[in-house]
């Protein structure tokens, strides 16, 4: 059956399939790095949607885990219309963003130059050898021939999209016409690393995103995280699998962290442990202050949710990873006190469901994150220097604390 024939769903298992049949019986591959997309959010905005027609896209990524081959996953979740790849190439950089010679590899799919993605799939590239070392940097040039229409972007990437002038530009340099800090049409870069443990799922909000982090320092706290695992000789990938604005049970910025899992975490390779730091978002635009309406910020309303609502909604999501064999490590919902969505009701549905986390035995481990982040005078709010001014998101310097503050020993 043709790929071109079958739902978004089928496609995005069919491809996956004919992938993963190609790979050797010997391929331990994992998920070195991600960025879940998600549905355009508006014309209008700071997130406003973004199209492109006749362009070449040069993003820059950072690996967690090395290898000897790689393939890339583009995506077209969202798109409306199928998607026209013209050519793509990957390549490492230095420190100075300089391409390291002899490492561009271009990237082809069934053999073929380009590709056409069906609307709301994903698609693999064919795998390429490399020579690629631990928390490398790499640039991803993809070449798109047609009208895109609104991508299917991750719209908080924390590091530089470059726009071509009219044209194809792979494998070769332009001065950009545009940039921005989006991640658009690439979702991940898998890795065939033979001394790899496995893939640990970071599983959350903008918060581990990396909102408030430096861009183009890889300074989210899963960065900090990948960067102590290398040093300490644990080779492990780590996918920050986060959307800005995301929450555990209603759509809005992302598909819920319910409805997006099969395709954010279980499609991953190699999974073997998650880490959930998610909720504030639920409990702050429901019990918090009402939000006016503002152009690319659509669907925060929600109405009212329980604690009980959000402990079970937990559960769902260890379930459904215990089947396939993940530890779910849980992060009780961080401290929000003067956020501009903290009220005294939210307060207390935050201290009811963290108290469960910690005590509730639900999770095969917990860390505390929330501590990482808090006050210790007031633990109901950021300590000063750890968030960027809004009480809410992290700093450098709070980032770097919490990616500091998880027990390496919790990932055997």
């Amino acid at each position: 059956m043709s790929i071109y024939t079958i739902g978004a769903r089928g496609a995005l298992f069919t491809a996956a399939a004919l992938a993963f049949a190609a790979s050797p019986a010997s391929a331990k591959w994992v998920a070195s790095w991600t960025a879940a997309p998600h549905a355009p959010l508006g014309t209008e905005g700071p997130f406003a949607a973004a199209s492109y027609d006749n362009v070449t896209l040069t993003q820059v990524i950072r690996v967690t885990e090395g290898g000897s081959k790689l393939r890339v996953t583009f995506s077209n979740r969202y798109g409306p219309h199928p998607l026209a790849i013209g050519a793509a190439r990957i390549a490492q950089i230095d420190d100075a963003g300089k391409e390291v010679p002899g490492t561009g590899r271009t990237l082809t799919f069934g053999g073929e130059a380009g590709a056409v993605i069906p609307r709301g799939a994903p698609f693999v590239s064919d795998a390429v050898d490399v020579d690629l070392p631990d928390l490398a940097r790499m640039k991803v040039e993809i070449y798109l021939p047609e009208d895109t229409g609104p991508c299917t972007c991750h719209l908080t990437g924390q590091d530089e999209l470059a726009v071509s002038p009219p044209g194809n530009f792979v494998g070769k340099s332009f001065t950009p016409v545009d940039t921005k800090q989006f991640r658009a049409f690439l979702s991940g870069v898998e890795v065939d690393s033979p001394d790899a443990l496995g893939t640990i799922v970071a599983y959350g909000d903008s918060i581990t995103d990396g909102v408030g982090s430096t861009p183009g320092a890889n300074r989210r706290w899963p960065d900090i995280l990948a960067n102590r695992l290398q040093a300490a000789g644990k080779e492990w990938a780590v996918a920050n699998q986060a959307i800005s604005g995301n929450r555990v049970l209603a759509p809005g910025m992302g598909e819920s962290a319910l409805s997006r899992f099969d395709e954010d975490v279980l499609s991953l390779p190699n999974v073997k442990y998650m880490i959930v730091f998610e909720g504030v978002n639920d409990i702050g635009n429901a019990f918090g202050p009402k939000r006016p309406n503002q152009p690319g910020f659509p669907g925060l309303d929600q109405p009212k949710v329980t604690v009980e609502q959000m402990i079970a909604g937990f559960k769902q999501l260890i379930a459904r990873a215990h089947e396939k064999g993940i530890k779910v490590i849980g992060a009780p919902i961080g401290p929000y006190k003067g956020a501009s969505y903290w009220s005294e009701e939210g307060e207390a549905a935050r201290q009811k469901i963290n108290d469960w986390i910690v005590k509730g035995g639900a999770f095969d481990a917990v860390t505390r994150i929330d501590l990482a982040f808090a006050d210790p005078n007031d633990t109901e709010q950021m300590r000063e220097g750890y968030h960027i001014g809004d009480h809410l998101h992290g700093s450098d310097a709070g980032l770097k604390a919490v990616g500091d503050s998880i027990d390496l020993s919790l990932f055997d």
